[in-house]
This record gives C-alpha cells, sequence and structure tokens, in this order.
C-alpha cells in the first residue's frame, strides 16, 4: 500500500508539474490559430469531476496557455459533481443561461442534450488531422444517428469494480479470482461473498440505488453475472427483460452479505469501500483510485481492482468517454470561441497529453503510451481488453437511468424481479420507435 501510495504521489506530482509548466517553445497550430478574434467574447466552461477536471488548480493551469494566445476570449469555469451536475445545467437551460462548453461524456452531450436540439454541430472539428486518429468506436460514440457530432472527445476510461485485497485474504476468499486476469466466475463470486460473511463481514458489498450516481457499476455486474444484455446491438431498444437478468437480479437479492440500498449513490458507495465497512465496490475505475489513494490519509489496505464476475469467463465492461460538448446559445461568436478552445487542447500533441493526463485516463486515439512507467495505469489497462459495447447512446438514455435505479429499489423493497423487470422495460422504452 505505501509503495503504491508513494508512486502516486510522485505521479500526481509529475502532472502537475507537467501542466503547470512553461509552455515556451511549444508550436500549437490549431485551424483557426492565425486569426485573432477582433472583438471580446465571455465563454463559460462548466466541467464535471474527470479526475483533475473537476480541480480548480488543474484546470486554470490548462487554460492558461489559451488564455495568453487568445486574451480576448474570457473563460469562466464551474466545477459540478454527479449528484447535482445534471439539475444544475437544466436549471441553467430554462433560465436561458446554459453554459457554452460542458466536458462530460455522450450519454449527456450526445444521447440527452444533443438529442433535444440544443448543442452545436462540431462536425466541422472532425475535419482536423488529429480526428482521424480517434477509435472507430469513440466517433461513432459521439455522432447522433442523424450523422451530427454532439462532442469532441478527449479521453475515454473502462469501468471496473474493486476489492479489499487484504480482507479477501484475510477470508480466505482469494482463491476464488484470478489474480492474474483480474476476473473471476459467477459462482467464484458467490463463494468469495460466502467466505467473507463467514469471516464476519456482514456488509460485503451493496446495491446502491438511491439516485443515477455510479449506475455503470450495477448494471455491468447485473448485465455480467448470466451474461444479460441491456440492449439490442443497434442501440434502438432496451432488452433487459430476459431471463439471464432476472436470474442475476434474483441471486443478488437472495445472496447474504449483499444489499440494495435505497439511501445511497456510487459515490457513498466507494466512501464506504474505502473506510472499509464494505470488501467491495462495484462503482470504480483507475481515477478514483489514484483520487483515493493519494487523497485518502485514513486508506490503509490494498485496493485490487476486478472485472465483473461472469458465468461465460469474458466479461464485458463499460465504457466511459470524455470530452466537449457545446450549448447553442444562439451566439456564433461565442460558439466559435467554445470551438476555438477544443481545437487548441485536442490540436497539438503536447496540450492533449496535458489533457489526457488531467483527466487520469486513456487518450481515445493512437499515441505513443504516455503511462509506459506507471504501475497503476498499467495495472488497469488489462481491463481494455474487456470492453463492452458502449450502449449509453440509445435514445431516451435519460429516462432509462431513472427507470432502472427506481426498479433497484423496488427489487430492493421485495416487489417480484421478473414484475419489476418488466415494469423497468416497458418504461425504458416507453417513446421509442415500435413501441
Amino acid at each position: 500500500m505505501m509503495k503504491k501510495l508513494m508512486l502516486w504521489a510522485i505521479v500526481i506530482c509529475a502532472l502537475f508539474g507537467l501542466v503547470a509548466c512553461s509552455w515556451s517553445g511549444v508550436s500549437h497550430n490549431p485551424p483557426d490559430s492565425d486569426t485573432q478574434e477582433e472583438e471580446d467574447v465571455s465563454i463559460a466552461l462548466w466541467t464535471y469531476p474527470v479526475g483533475s477536471w473537476g480541480n480548480a488548480t488543474t484546470v486554470a493551469n490548462l487554460l492558461a496557455a489559451f488564455r495568453k494566445k487568445y486574451p480576448r476570449i474570457h473563460i469562466t469555469v464551474e466545477y459540478l459533481d454527479y449528484k447535482t451536475g445534471d439539475d444544475r445545467i437544466e436549471q441553467a437551460l430554462k433560465e436561458g443561461n446554459a453554459p457554452d462548453l460542458v466536458f462530460e461524456g455522450p450519454e449527456r452531450l450526445v444521447s440527452n442534450w444533443g438529442s433535444r436540439g440544443l448543442m452545436a454541430d462540431l462536425s466541422d472539428l472532425w475535419d482536423m488531422e488529429p480526428a482521424g486518429e480517434i477509435y472507430n468506436s469513440v466517433r461513432q460514440a459521439c455522432q447522433s444517428r442523424d450523422g451530427v457530432f454532439y462532442e469532441f472527445p478527449i479521453c475515454m476510461t473502462t469501468h471496473c469494480m474493486a476489492i479489499n485485497y487484504d480482507m479477501f485474504q484475510e477470508a480466505g476468499a482469494l482463491q476464488y479470482l484470478d489474480e492474474k486476469t483480474h476476473t473471476w466466475t459467477t459462482d467464484g463470486f458467490v463463494q468469495a461473498v460466502n467466505a467473507l460473511t463467514a469471516y464476519g463481514q456482514e456488509k460485503v458489498g451493496v446495491i446502491y440505488c438511491g439516485g443515477q450516481g455510479g449506475d455503470q457499476g450495477t448494471r455491468a455486474l447485473v448485465n455480467n453475472l448470466y451474461g444479460g444484455e441491456f440492449t439490442n446491438a443497434q442501440h434502438t431498444a432496451y432488452t433487459f427483460n430476459s431471463q439471464e437478468n432476472v436470474q442475476a437480479l434474483q441471486l443478488l437479492y437472495d445472496l447474504e452479505g449483499i444489499d440494495f440500498n435505497s439511501d445511497i449513490v456510487g459515490s457513498d458507495e466507494v466512501a464506504q469501500f474505502c473506510k472499509k465497512e464494505l470488501a467491495m465496490a462495484f462503482c470504480w475505475n483507475v481515477s478514483m483510485e489514484i483520487n483515493q489513494t493519494v487523497t485518502n490519509p485514513d486508506l490503509d489496505f490494498d485496493i485490487f481492482p476486478m472485472a465483473f464476475p461472469t458465468d461465460s469467463g469474458k466479461p464485458r465492461l463499460q465504457g466511459g468517454i470524455w470530452g466537449f460538448g457545446v450549448f447553442d446559445n444562439g451566439d456564433e461568436a461565442r460558439i466559435e470561441a467554445a470551438k476555438l478552445l477544443i481545437t487548441f487542447m485536442a490540436g497539438s500533441k503536447e496540450a492533449y497529453t496535458r489533457a489526457v493526463l488531467a483527466s487520469t485516463h486513456r487518450p481515445v486515439r493512437d499515441m505513443d503510451n504516455i503511462y509506459a512507467n506507471d504501475e497503476v495505469m498499467n495495472e488497469y489497462g488489462i481491463f481494455t481488453q474487456y470492453m463492452g459495447d458502449y450502449y449509453q447512446v440509445t435514445p431516451g438514455w435519460t429516462n432509462a437511468r431513472t427507470a432502472w435505479w427506481n426498479m433497484l429499489q423496488e427489487i430492493g423493497n421485495g416487489a417480484d424481479i421478473a414484475t419489476a423487470v418488466e415494469a423497468f422495460s416497458k418504461e425504458a422504452n416507453q417513446g421509442l420507435a415500435g413501441e
């Protein structure tokens, strides 16, 4: 644990040093770099807490070179969290005061605000050279069904889960997982939970369902256990109402040591896990380990990341993509200024590397391994091969997310699982073609 803590203390210091270092000698050549604006333009950037993109000092350093090059573009920054961020933006939209830029993912920028006609078309940004290096799966996620790009991506990750290695070792539960591949079977998961409860750990894991925060973890857990799907392959409908998913939910409901809790969301689960109140966390990724390892002085156990258990031996993990979207506020000068900032961040290797490092995630395009000497990032790199389908771009995504945690609450309160699953499917598919 101390080795990992020391490592990340060095890594974070290096990151801040890199972000804050002098930009002299670095050449930036975005498409409009020779066009200096003649009038002052003020734009607002609102960012969700993606790695250090939620840190004011880091973001200020990332923006410093842009402000120097374009002194007439004035940028204010608001920092959102996942509990209140969506509500804040919806309120701003109602008041006609939406931000110009948002740093988030396709499920919000494309499937929600983009599908509602609120976002500016960023297709012209995809014509610049670096865009050609972006992975095709990421490209598809950033594009609407009618071919419009509402997001320009910066970074990506693979969501996973984590266990308290020390607790598993003491309970004799390590035998039920494959430490080399960071995988385990559904049967191994069940046996590990049983071993931990026998050891005396009353709360092994929790199905948090107080809201949508961290819901990627509970979805992946349920879908992986018996090979269920969440949507169809075309991303046109929600297909969760299957026997495999009913079986998975029944297993979790019946399993001693796993509790359904409607009072907490993913961030609360992470906090409980890091306090050793839980033996495992379903809401996890590398950014969370970095944050907890570096900033939590009370963390005194080894965190071991794991893929979700599956009966097939082939886990399918959810990916996360983050980047910029631009709200169409009816002011062309502000839209162009916002696009210029995106171009600046993504247009050169140096600036782009800084933006990715600040996220503590991986690049969305082919480039040298920026984490080549990084022990923790390479440990989590094993999960890239398990990346599943990015289904968060299915129409009606916002409605489906709400229906999801409502369904989990009902199951936790004792509702018939098959009935609850059917009700979820009906609600999630409401208004979609063919429904």
